[in-house]
């Protein structure tokens, strides 16, 4: 299906020649990004598509080449487990080979992650279970962070952003979600520290709201909690213009129902 982007980026200007990385991205809510970004970055711009499915990062950068204009935008498909160094060194390993390009903007977007067990709190014995999805969840996002940030140092002229794809569980506890709500509530004190450590970083915590994506339908085979869903592309449009009008406080968390 062809996502409906051009009309998101008039009168809010562009992100300019930049590198984005998405991680997460070849499904729902990532897959929406990449084709709201694209439309935005202007020549000489690198998209680095990140996700496990090699198959889907390739299925999403021929739609994102049939579906523009733009062959100049560089694509990367990196498929990598994040839940792995192996698989984080080798996102900052290729993001390495663009730095010695001249851009004016970085915006990495951390969008991967996982519902987990949906399972009462005494389930939770297995530390290995436990420590596996907190690797992928936060540990992740954690180290790869860092490891754009060293790969691309602040400087005058340079933009730079952080968006940490987070959850209104980051901040409400709901029974039976111990390792989604730790994990979101962590990611969000972990990017204020960011946006408190590093004043030339705009960091931005962004819950997208229900979407019609894979996750919805294993909470409600799960659960049986069915909810009111809206296409990813609305999300993803919402988040595009906050990042363009750029007037929100860094490190700072952000609903899809608030703006």
């Amino acid at each position: 299906m062809k996502a409906t982007t051009h009309n998101v980026a008039t009168g809010f200007g562009t992100l300019g020649r930049g590198i984005c990385i998405i991680t997460g991205a070849s499904k729902g809510f990532g897959r929406a990004l990449a084709h709201e970004v694209c439309h935005l970055l202007e020549p000489g711009s690198v998209l680095l598509l990140v996700a496990r499915s090699g198959t889907l990062l390739q299925e999403l950068k021929e739609e994102l080449q049939s579906f523009t204009d733009k062959q100049w935008l560089v694509v990367h498909c990196i498929a990598a487990d994040l839940s792995t160094r192996e698989g984080v060194n080798e996102t900052v390993r290729v993001a390495r080979q663009e730095a010695v390009n001249e851009i004016d903007n970085v915006l990495l977007i951390n969008n991967a992650g996982s519902l987990g067990p949906i399972s009462g709190f005494q389930s939770f014995t297995d530390l290995e279970r436990v420590n596996s999805y907190l690797s992928f969840n936060i540990s992740s996002a954690l180290t790869l962070t860092a490891g754009i940030l060293q790969t691309f140092p602040c400087r005058p002229g340079l933009r730079w952003s952080v968006v940490n794809v987070s959850s209104i569980y980051a901040l409400q506890a709901l029974p039976s979600w111990a390792l989604y709500c730790t994990a979101k509530a962590a990611r969000k004190m972990m990017f204020s520290v960011l946006a408190e450590e590093e004043p030339n970083v705009k960091v931005l915590s962004y819950s997208p709201g229900p979407m019609d994506t894979d996750m919805q339908e294993e909470i409600q085979r799960s659960t049986g909690i069915s909810h009111c869903l809206f296409p990813c592309q609305e999300s993803a449009a919402k988040l595009m213009k906050l990042l363009l009008d750029n007037d929100f406080s860094s490190g700072g968390h952000l609903d899809f129902f608030e703006v």
